[in-house]
């Protein structure tokens, strides 16, 4: 028996979700092209953000929405790339994790993580957030599945969580300035 969507106001379904995480950390990325470089706090801060939100959606995506899609899709090679990309994108995560602003490299690796998100955002809303709109999916349970998934792993990276801004996933804002503990990886 299939579940019945949650009756929240506002909710998003899974694709509208994914997408507001897209554009999210598309605007880091070119505040980070913005930025004073020499800004170091700024810098770090700003990298963090990033690398936190980009861990949590590729969680939701993993746990939730490419098993779901996956099952429904018969171009298989796309989701198993998407994946691909995860695996490049923690290890560029990891690598900034593990640096400091002033250190060589640091912002070429994190331009090249922006790479990799704008064609990874970029096929997966040109090919398979399309095919998951034409699919037989519950898109909405899936999407409350996944906010909630997603309020969790925020909590678990200190990250604030207000009920509003949740139902509209904007404005994501870390509580304090010191490091979350990392959540492990599969």
């Amino acid at each position: 028996m299939a579940k019945k969507p949650r009756e929240t106001p506002h909710a998003k379904n899974a694709i509208e979700l994914l997408k507001s995480d897209h554009e999210q950390v598309l605007q880091l990325f070119s505040d980070f092209e913005k930025m004073n470089k020499e800004d170091e706090d700024g810098k770090r801060d700003l990298v963090e953000k990033v690398c936190n939100q980009l861990t949590i959606h590729a969680e939701i995506e993993e746990e939730f929405f490419y098993p779901a899609i996956r099952d429904v899709l018969d171009e298989q090679d796309l989701l198993d790339e998407a994946q691909v990309e995860h695996v490049m994108a923690k290890q560029l995560i990891d690598d900034l994790e593990s640096m400091e602003p002033d250190e060589g490299l640091y912002d070429a690796k994190f331009t090249v993580l922006g790479e990799y998100v704008k064609h990874h955002i970029e096929e997966e809303e040109k090919e398979i957030l399309p095919k998951a709109k034409k699919a037989q999916l519950d898109l909405d349970t899936l999407g409350a599945d996944m906010l909630d998934r997603k309020q969790e792993l925020m909590g678990e990276f200190g990250m604030d969580i207000d009920e509003e801004e949740m139902q509209d996933t904007e404005l994501i804002q870390p509580k304090s300035p010191k490091k979350p503990a990392r959540h492990p990886r599969a």
